[in-house]
């Protein structure tokens, strides 16, 4: 377990270290560009060599890079040109913000799928099968900014219930929430959904199970105790990797109900050419794909011991 957690937290770091490279690279090699969006199209040659050498830019690649890498490191992200601040008091409030509307999602999406998936796979071919598999089909058919805006046309406008943005201006208001987590959960839920059906219609007719029921087990016990686990292997990873989606993968849901989440900075960061934020923004992505895959690969031995660790 511990060599295994090692060797996991040394891919981890050789992974966001070739990430930051990369990005690093693909965003600073033209430093010129960089003075402009700061000093505007207006400003002269003179101006802009100034203050790239005033910034460390005239330095060479490598040590910029390392220099950015040793402050990264500290929490200095760097400053914002966009929100004229630190990185960093941008950055994690807006994180946080989409945790909150992560973890909602979560609450919901999660035991909806689980229960739907194992209730068709239960009762493959039946009608309620049918029923689950098509809703399933559809939702997950439909794309974001297309739920968006029929939920919004139906309970803003029409029914007037909700409200039709997210900006929080006068505090945290969970009405506020309801549409964005219904587009995300109507979304993510069929595939998850689908996921568990096809893996618990796979255990339900396999040896151990129709053993465990001739045995005259009870079937509750069987289900949950025989079934459940082993079908939860599958469904597991697909769940601990829509962690990486609702964090970065949002932007078109945070940037609708104009709500000041993570996404949204990825966003407005991408937009402005701030790349000090799209450089933060980038790491923290990268550290949490990494980190749940860890998290997915550490579960897979609780859901079934015959998994060991290499």
């Amino acid at each position: 377990m511990v060599i295994f957690l090692a060797k996991r937290f040394a891919f981890m770091l050789l992974t966001m270290l070739a990430v930051s490279i990369l990005v690093f690279l693909l965003l600073q090699v033209d430093v010129a560009s960089i003075a402009t969006k700061v000093l505007g199209p207006y400003s002269t040659e003179e101006q802009r060599r100034l203050w790239l050498e005033a910034n460390g830019y005239m330095e060479p690649a490598v040590t910029r890079y390392f220099d950015w890498l040793g402050s990264m490191l500290v929490g200095d992200f760097g400053e914002s040109i966009r929100f004229r601040v630190p990185v960093s008091e941008v950055l994690w409030p807006r994180l946080g913000n989409t945790a909150i509307l992560g973890g909602l999602v979560f609450l919901i999406m999660v035991p909806l799928s689980l229960i739907l998936g194992v209730l068709a796979g239960m009762r493959e071919g039946s009608g309620l099968d049918r029923a689950i598999t098509i809703g399933a089909v559809i939702t997950t058919s439909v794309p974001e900014f297309a739920s968006a805006v029929l939920l919004a046309f139906i309970f803003v406008f029409w029914l007037g219930w909700l409200p039709g943005t997210s900006g929080m201006t006068e505090g945290f208001d969970l009405s506020q929430m309801v549409l964005p987590v219904m587009v995300l959960v109507l979304y993510g839920f069929g595939y998850i959904t689908r996921m568990m059906r096809a893996s618990m219609a796979e255990v339900m007719q396999s040896a151990y199970i129709r053993t465990a029921n001739l045995k005259g087990l009870p079937y509750r016990r069987v289900i949950l105790k025989h079934a459940l686990r082993n079908a939860l292997i599958a469904p597991f990873t697909v769940i601990i990797l829509q962690i990486n989606w609702l964090l970065s993968g949002v932007i078109v849901v945070e940037f609708f109900f104009s709500y000041k989440g993570f996404g949204q900075l990825l966003y407005e960061a991408s937009t402005n050419k701030d790349i000090d934020l799209i450089l933060g923004c980038s790491m923290v992505a990268v550290f949490v794909a990494v980190g749940t895959q860890t998290i997915a690969d550490i579960g897979y031995t609780y859901l079934n011991p015959r998994i060991r660790f290499t």
